[in-house]
């Protein structure tokens, strides 16, 4: 294995002569990412879920370590009591099952460079000879875990909040942190990191110990909690598992913007259209976003595609967590009523204990889980909902949606719940007040555009989803009657 500053590439019986030319050759295309890169950057807001934190957030750039303080948030009258934080695991190598779309994409493109018997980009000077010369680093053992790119994102993360809310991660606070995630090791290690980023906090230039050892311990495995949809029996039978429950994404895979796409693409790369499909080109535009998020590096993958290219494909993936995650079916955030009213029973018991002078158990509560945990727990609250669904036929209509995936779940993607403890000036009453915060902004309330709410109101509002929404029933599946009828 040889390691280049743009890329990592794997070496068997390679002679040393032809080593040093392959390697000469990438790194001489291998360009790091540079602000004024008008094409990366333009691509980056469209990549959906697989877009960096830092372009949902543009803010953070020059000082990712540094809080960013909404002018929204309460101070003054008001105390935060408690923090309850759903935060989405940090950048990942792409999936074994986007890996091997990649090599079989790659595989085409090396194949026509065989049939033209000029095997080199600079043979050929195109676009298709170059990519098929850029190493393919991904190996089926990355399978969608975190990269040290996603460790910074939670390191980073875990400053800002401590700095944010300083009465709550204070180093009195600690022990008694509470930390649930996904079994995934995605999640976990973000869990991980993002303890890491508290300990630098409150010891700088100090390494920290191994999580096991850490005062509060390591993040607890909560699957029915953090991924509640492998628990929903309705929803893995009526849409995991149905073959039809996807008919809008299919049918824009057909349609006439991807087809267009598709036929370009073949263009640029000189291969047969017939050899390509939607679901290559749509990995060929994610290698661009995983080169881009993981190493910073602005591969050629990058140069297949322009913005129109990448509105439509940005398209596509929102049609996917529409359908499977949003508001396509009602399952799908019904099915996060668990969570949801986990939520409230920690906000519920912090009121409780201050009413009754008390200190509070859990001052911070850490959930850490994927873009399936909050998309559906953003439309069960009704966020992001447009007049119209997302379909196969309205992309045009459908410009300007409020459902954008990348910009609401990008990697490290977080909703937070802040509760306060407020007095009021001219009467002795004392009240409890909630804002929200979705990837570090305040989020308006989705039912009056307010920046915060008495706790008691946002119950109300609510109500439905805390008293009537039980998972069991929502998740169980329509009994089917088979007795006889006569």
């Amino acid at each position: 294995m040889v390691r280049g500053p743009c890329s990592l590439v794997r070496v068997s019986a390679t002679p040393v002569a032809a080593l040093a030319v392959a390697l000469v050759s990438s790194l001489s295309r291998c360009s790091l990412l540079e602000p004024e890169d008008g094409v990366v950057s333009a691509l980056s807001p469209y990549f959906g879920t697989k877009t960096r934190y830092e372009d949902a957030n543009p803010g953070l750039l020059p000082d990712p370590e540094a809080p960013r303080r909404d002018p929204e948030l309460l101070e003054e009258t008001c105390t935060p009591v408690q923090l309850v934080a759903l935060i989405r695991h940090g950048t990942r190598y792409p999936t074994t099952k986007q890996i091997r779309k990649l090599r079989q994409l790659h595989g085409l493109l090396q194949a026509r460079g065989a049939e033209d018997g000029r095997s080199s980009a600079a043979g050929r000077g195109d676009l298709g000879a170059a990519l098929a010369d850029w190493p393919l680093w991904y190996a089926d053992w990355m399978d969608g875990q975190l990269v040290e790119k996603g460790r910074q994102d939670m390191r980073q993360l875990a400053l800002r909040l401590a700095s944010l809310f300083p009465a709550l991660f204070s180093r009195e606070n600690y022990g008694r942190l509470q930390l649930v995630t996904s079994s995934k090791h995605r999640c976990v290690d973000s869990g991980a990191a993002f303890l890491q980023g508290l300990w630098q906090h409150y010891h700088p230039g100090l390494p920290p110990p191994d999580v096991a050892d850490m005062e509060c311990g390591p993040p607890r495995i909560n699957d029915k909690l953090m991924r509640f949809f492998d628990h929903c029996e309705k929803f893995l039978s009526q849409v995991e598992r149905n073959a039809t429950a996807l008919y809008h994404v299919e049918a824009f895979k057909t349609g006439p913007e991807m087809q267009n796409i598709l036929k370009k693409v073949a263009d640029i790369l000189q291969v047969p259209v017939d050899n390509l499909n939607a679901d290559l080109i749509q990995v060929a535009f994610f290698t661009c976003s995983f080169d881009l998020a993981i190493k910073g590096v602005k591969s050629p993958w990058c140069d297949v595609f322009d913005i129109d290219d990448a509105k439509v494909l940005e398209y596509l993936n929102d049609l996917k967590q529409y359908w499977k995650r949003g508001y396509g079916y009602t399952i799908n955030s019904r099915s996060s009523c668990t969570l949801f009213q986990d939520i409230f029973q920690h906000l519920d018991k912090a009121v409780k204990q201050k009413q009754c002078s008390q200190p509070i158990s859990s001052p911070v509560i850490l959930q850490f889980g994927h873009a399936e945990t909050l998309l559906p727990l953003l439309s069960l609250m009704g966020y992001f909902k447009d007049k119209e669904p997302l379909t196969a036929y309205n992309y045009k209509e459908q410009m300007h949606r409020k459902f954008r995936s990348g910009h609401i779940v990008p990697y490290a993607s977080n909703l937070i719940f802040v509760l306060y403890h407020c007095k009021n000036a001219k009467t002795p009453k004392e009240e409890f007040r909630v804002q929200m915060l979705l990837n570090e902004k305040v989020l308006p309330l989705a039912h009056s555009q307010e920046t915060v709410s008495l706790y008691e109101d946002l119950k109300n509002h609510y109500k439905d989803i805390l008293q009537s929404c039980r998972t069991g029933e929502e998740c169980e599946l329509p009994k089917v009657n088979t007795s006889d009828e006569l």
